[in-house]
């Protein structure tokens, strides 16, 4: 399916096929959240391909299991994620880019730490299942329940030095805003097309990364 083809143009087969993909992707957000905070790791990380890339070093579910592993015993006890706000665009009949936010809590030793953030995800389609071909986390802040993370270097766990998330940085607007040229009162350019609403709005290489832990 072409991704600037008229949906209402399609056979129905094909306009079928999207809107049952459109669900199965929101269930896969849903069911990371999911298996994420109950600590199954056997069934989050089979919501990833098996060739998965974790690291530049480690490929496979295997590695990306003992990643969870780790991350999720070195920094939390327990935790609750619920998204919101979900776009999903397709390049093609298998192959999916979305932008989903996230509202998470988080139990840290004595502490109850607060998050927003978004997730920038790819997704495939393979042998018939949507699983997240690569998911990248954009932090806007984590903090103390009690404390407002008012400034820069939003994500301030406890103990550990206070950094920027990439909430902002990964996306071009966000500079042009606050540049000083910043010119407001001039022609707005035709809504992006259907399917080419995120690739307008976020950068044109996504190989950015952000610190997780």
């Amino acid at each position: 399916m072409s991704a600037s083809s008229d949906l209402k143009s399609l056979p129905i087969e094909e306009r079928l096929d999207r809107l049952e993909s459109l669900d199965a992707i929101r269930q896969l957000v849903a069911k990371y959240c999911l298996g994420l905070d109950m600590r199954d790791l056997d069934a989050l990380c089979g919501l990833f391909p098996e060739d998965v890339r974790v690291s530049r070093d480690s490929v496979g579910r295997r590695a990306l299991k003992v990643w969870f592993d780790q991350t999720l015993r070195e920094q939390f006890t327990g935790t609750a994620h619920v998204t919101g706000n979900h776009i999903i665009e397709f390049d093609d009949s298998d192959h999916a880019r979305g932008l989903v936010y996230s509202r998470n809590e988080h139990e840290t030793g004595d502490a109850w730490v607060i998050m927003t953030m978004l997730y920038w995800d790819a997704y495939e389609r393979i042998e018939g299942s949507w699983l997240f071909r690569r998911r990248l986390p954009l932090y806007w802040y984590a903090t103390d329940l009690n404390a407002p993370p008012i400034g820069d270097q939003k994500m301030r766990w406890p103990g550990r030095e206070a950094y920027d998330g990439g909430y902002a940085e990964f996306f071009p607007s966000w500079e042009r805003f606050w540049s000083a040229d910043f010119l407001a009162d001039c022609d707005v350019p035709a809504p992006a097309a259907r399917d080419e609403f995120l690739a307008r709005i976020g950068p044109e290489e996504t190989n950015f990364s952000v610190r997780v832990r």
